[in-house]
């Protein structure tokens, strides 16, 4: 796996299901979303706005998708915190054919611009690891199938002393299943 193939075949339409468990609160989350991952091209405003905000500005090989969800969770009952959306660019800049960098216009955990590392593993595991002001995070994706994902996230405090909270969440593409028969006619 490399990292090309890898946002090619998360490219589309993505129902989620998450569930999450948070050690410090000694709670269940479960979160349904609707995720959409885009490729988009090099020259887009806000991959060059980015760029240009980092010392990767210049940088030939970046692979930039542009990701949008909503998800809907059972963490509170005030209405207020229930449902969330957000959109974010991430752009991944190959150091080598199996590890680089990911800059993320909105960080996983904290709402901030982040540039985490990533790294396949011998089995086609995506992972990534991000360092925040106040937390750790590792996040792993791998395929199942041509249209399902799984993905699992370990928060740990700053100094990698303790883990916060879990999640596993398995993400099944949505197809539209005319065209697909379309293209078998």
């Amino acid at each position: 796996m490399n990292i090309e193939r890898f946002l090619t075949q998360s490219e589309g339409e993505w129902q989620s299901m998450r569930s999450g468990h948070s050690l410090a609160f000694k709670q269940f989350e479960e979160i349904i979303s609707r995720i959409s991952i885009k490729l988009i091209g090099k020259n887009d405003p806000e991959v060059l706005h980015i760029l240009n905000c980092t010392s990767y500005s210049s940088h030939e090989n970046a692979l930039p998708i542009k990701m949008n969800w909503y998800s809907s969770s059972d963490w509170n009952e005030n209405e207020s915190y229930k449902n969330t959306s957000g959109e974010c660019i991430l752009i991944a800049i190959p150091t080598e054919k199996d590890k680089g960098m990911m800059l993320r216009s909105l960080g996983y955990l904290e709402p901030q611009k982040a540039i985490s590392s990533y790294k396949f593993l011998s089995d086609g595991t995506f992972t990534l690891r991000t360092q925040y002001t106040g937390s750790y995070v590792e996040e792993r994706i791998w395929f199942a199938s041509e249209n399902v994902r799984c993905r699992s996230s370990i928060i740990k405090t700053s100094e990698s002393s303790g883990i916060m909270q879990t999640s596993f969440a398995s993400e099944i593409r949505s197809i539209n299943i005319k065209s697909k028969q379309e293209t078998h006619f």
